[in-house]
């Protein structure tokens, strides 16, 4: 079976047998094209992985702002622990960093959306553009008020 067939029909046994044809030096032997596709299949993946936790942040530093009466440990925990995974994120991915602002835009506009569900607030009662900086939302002892 030819490696792009394998690669379509048991990507497990394509993966291993990649990784052991480039261990051994054997990249004429090697799927190139496919491999090149899951790198850079990975690489967004770490993106949408920042997005999300992101996304989670400031989802809860939004309903912390604009539902004070609901402030609790759980909510107080998931900030606390999204912040801690971020940055760890970030430190193990630091060419994310570079597009910190698009990030931080496509998170917000799915913290609103969830905002709006989770709070039954009105999605215009949310500022249309994101009221924190990355570096207000990652910090530790940053905690909003309603603005």
């Amino acid at each position: 079976m030819s490696n792009a067939s394998k690669y379509h029909t048991d990507f497990h046994a394509w993966a291993i047998e990649q990784a052991e044809l480039l261990r051994a030096g054997r990249l004429a032997e090697a799927d190139a094209t496919n491999i090149a596709e899951e790198l850079a299949s990975m690489g967004r993946s770490e993106r949408r992985e920042l997005v999300t936790r992101l996304a989670v942040l400031l989802l809860h530093l939004l309903k912390w702002a604009f539902q004070p009466e609901r402030r609790g440990k759980s909510w107080r925990l998931t900030i606390e622990e999204q912040r801690r995974q971020i940055l760890r994120h970030l430190g193990e991915n630091p060419s994310l960093r570079a597009g910190i602002e698009e990030a931080m835009a496509d998170a917000y506009a799915d913290a609103v959306l969830r905002a709006e569900r989770e709070t039954d607030l009105p999605r215009d009662y949310f500022p249309w553009a994101c009221p924190y900086s990355f570096t207000e939302a990652t910090a530790e002892g940053f905690w909003p008020d309603a603005p």
